[in-house]
């Protein structure tokens, strides 16, 4: 007698049909997509491919004009679902680290627990604490952000979104406005971020990333999934005539 097999866990996120349009251009053509839990995705294509807004309206800073966003069970697209619940389980760092300049690094990352989410004072900073250290800058949370690299402050900037415990980690660019030899700290970080077992998207320009880290790679193009696959197949079996000439063009401005 064969053995029942249980049934497959549904995937944290799931975009169904997600469509987006500034005006008249149409920023995201039906994007369907599922990102099981602990997965590392990672997002390629130009820019203005429409990974950016992608990433901004599953985080709900963008309103889709159709379809699903389901996470971790409902749809957070319905316009009765509050924002604010759905960023304390989705944290998004951006490519500008958006730090305030008049506080301390400590403030930034108790400011939003604190305010927003109503967490006790010396609790938010406990574990604001917490992860200073574990993105080795808890020697720097009496300083403020000028006083930092950029490497530092993007560094930061993660230490606040993960403070709230996110299920869900978005990045969008975050290496792009960094100097090239803090490239590497920052990646290094969502690199221990993937092997720890967070779930994330990242949409990034670094190819060796994406080939070494992600579970699977996704090309943007013209604001439709042009193909999906694990790294292997992606950079080294393109089906998608999209897909080949993306990565023809990145191999002849040798990033790959």
């Amino acid at each position: 007698m064969t053995a029942l097999q249980p049934p497959p866990l549904a995937p944290l996120l799931a975009l169904r049909g997600l469509r987006k349009s500034h005006a008249s251009q149409v920023v995201l053509r039906d994007i369907t997509l599922d990102v099981p839990e602990h997965d590392c995705l990672v997002l390629v294509g130009a820019s203005g491919s429409g990974k950016s807004t992608l990433l901004r309206c599953i985080n709900l800073l963008d309103e889709v004009d159709d379809g699903e966003i389901v996470f971790a069970g409902r749809d957070i697209a319905d316009p009765r679902i509050n924002p604010d619940s759905v960023r304390g389980q989705i944290g998004m760092v951006f490519q500008a680290y958006n730090l305030f300049p008049h506080m301390t690094v400590l403030e930034n990352i108790v400011l939003a627990p604190v305010r927003v989410f109503g967490r006790e004072r010396a609790e938010a900073e406990a574990a604001a604490r917490q992860m200073l250290d574990r993105v080795g800058l808890l020697d720097k949370a009496g300083r403020k952000p000028d006083q930092l690299s950029g490497g530092q402050q993007q560094r930061v900037a993660i230490a606040r979104a993960l403070v709230n415990q996110p299920r869900l980690m978005l990045f969008d660019e975050v290496t792009s406005a960094l100097d090239p030899e803090l490239v590497l700290e920052v990646l290094s970080l969502l690199r221990d971020l993937k092997n720890d077992g967070m779930t994330m998207l990242v949409a990034t320009h670094e190819m060796g990333f994406a080939r070494r880290v992600a579970d699977r790679v996704c090309l943007l193009s013209r604001g439709a999934i042009a193909e999906c696959a694990p790294p292997e197949a992606f950079f080294d079996a393109p089906q998608s005539e999209a897909a080949k000439h993306f990565l023809g063009a990145i191999r002849g401005a040798g990033r790959v």
